[in-house]
């Protein structure tokens, strides 16, 4: 029984060990061992098994792990505040002549690739030309197909550099009627204005002697001076009132585009200001299409230019090309108070370096700064000019006390005027009650801005005249309503 059960034992022992001894005979190799294995990890680690997304990831990791390293390695060596601040190239110099160069070049190309007359005629012929008349205004108009195909025309015609109008971008920026047309003049309206703005930015860019996207004051007469042959309504000004006039045009640039008065305008800001469509209305070929009150109003006219001028000479009685304050009062007649004129010396009018400490007279470029802030009251630029004269303690804001001071001297000279006795209370009150201040106690220079009637307020705490415009109001205005029904 024994031997039986051990040769069982046997047997069956040698069963099993046959049966693990026959995978051992067939024994799997470690991974690591297997040849695609290793070639699949070194494919894999040298990335190029990898998507350009995760290849620029991995280069993205690397480069910025490396600035980081690096600014550490700055930062632990550092012993003093990193420059900010690099010197200009010296005039004449070989950095600034190649900076120059490049400059030049740069902007020469730009030149090249806008259209010039011709080319604008030609484009204008085109769209007339492939347009469609629509019955019911009798506009010229033009669907997206008739867009494409002008585009076509055009560019055979003059070439590439059209090409960038034609853009759908630019087709979905005009007023579209039902059937999808825009109308063709709207459109070459833009490309004129677009080229003619570029050629601006150009010529004020080959100004700019720094190349730091400013105009200095000088450079800004230059630009005016450059164009004054090209404006219809300025080539028959006398060659002895050029610069005068280039000094007077240039200072309503700088008024409105360096509201901080650092002593240069911003050439963007330049571009986008009302002030350049203003000198560019001056392009009218007849003086006959424009009126007397328009040319007047437009501050680059001729007409406006000479009467600034003829005004500041009148007004220095001492003839030595400043103004005082007794000078100054006899601005607009002398309607104006004398709590303002004071004002005006305060804040924008620098003191004398000679005739003693305390002397102050006003030159000219403030003479027409305080033009400027008189004539545009309604502007956030001339509301802030009047605002700091009429802010008596420098405080940001105005309260009733303050109204009353400033009130105070129009009611006098209203008085003394021969007209009817009035509360000043009351014009307090109404004054409060027009800006309707977030704050009930006191007006700050936003309130006068958000209520809109700022330039009306402003005109009657500082002229008397202004105030009178203000109380008959309804009466002007019905003056007006009937010389339009004349007309």
């Amino acid at each position: 029984m024994s031997t039986a059960s051990g040769d069982g034992a046997d047997a069956g022992g040698d069963g099993a060990s046959s049966a693990a001894a026959a995978p051992a005979g067939r024994r799997i190799p470690p991974a690591s061992s297997m040849p695609w294995v290793r070639n699949l990890r070194r494919f894999v680690g040298s990335g190029s098994g990898l998507g350009s997304e995760a290849l620029m990831e991995l280069e993205t990791k690397r480069i910025l792990l490396e600035i980081f390293k690096e600014r550490q390695r700055k930062s632990a060596e550092a012993g003093s505040i990193p420059s900010f601040y690099k010197k200009r190239p010296e005039e004449g110099s070989i950095s600034s002549r190649v900076q120059r160069l490049a400059k030049y070049r740069f902007l020469k190309k730009q030149s090249e690739l806008l259209l010039n007359a011709d080319d604008l005629d030609a484009m204008w012929v085109c769209l007339r030309e492939n347009c469609v008349i629509d019955d019911a205004t009798g506009a010229e108009k033009m669907n997206y197909e008739d867009f494409c195909h002008i585009a076509t025309v055009c560019t055979e015609q003059i070439g590439q550099k059209c090409k960038r109008f034609f853009s759908p971008s630019n087709f979905m920026k005009f007023e579209k009627d039902d059937s999808g047309r825009i109308a063709i003049l709207p459109f070459y309206l833009y490309v004129m204005r677009t080229v003619s703005l570029t050629q601006a930015r150009i010529d004020m860019s080959e100004l700019d002697e720094d190349s730091d996207g400013f105009l200095q004051p000088h450079e800004m007469e230059s630009y005016i001076r450059g164009l004054i042959p090209n404006l219809a309504q300025l080539r028959d000004m006398p060659t002895q009132f050029v610069q005068m006039y280039c000094r007077i045009a240039a200072r309503k640039f700088f008024f409105f585009c360096d509201p901080h008065r650092r002593g240069k305008a911003c050439i963007k800001k330049v571009l986008l200001s009302n002030c350049l469509q203003e000198l560019m209305e001056l392009h009218q070929e007849s003086e006959e299409e424009v009126t007397d009150t328009e040319q007047a109003e437009n501050w680059f006219s001729l007409t406006s230019a000479q009467r600034i001028c003829d005004m500041f000479l009148a007004l220095d009685k001492d003839q030595n090309g400043t103004l005082s304050k007794q000078e100054l009062k006899e601005y607009a007649d002398g309607t104006l108070t004398e709590i303002f004129i004071e004002r005006v010396f305060d804040e924008h009018v620098c003191r004398s370096k000679v005739g003693g400490g305390n002397s102050r007279e006003m030159d000219f470029e403030s003479f027409l700064d305080f033009v400027l802030a008189l004539e545009n009251k309604d502007t956030a630029e001339g509301l802030t000019y009047l605002f700091r004269c009429l802010d008596l303690n420098g405080r940001g804001f105005l309260t009733t006390a303050d109204i009353h001071t400033l009130f105070r001297d129009v009611h006098q000279k209203w008085i003394e005027g021969g007209n009817y006795e009035l509360c000043i209370e009351d014009v307090r009150d109404e004054i409060w009650d027009m800006v309707k201040p977030a704050d009930p106690l006191r007006i700050s220079l936003s309130d006068l801005l958000s209520c809109k009637q700022g330039g009306t307020i402003a005109s009657m705490l500082i002229d008397v005249r202004g105030f009178w415009a203000h109380d008959n109001r309804e009466n002007l205005l019905q003056e007006e309503e009937e010389q339009v029904e004349e007309a």
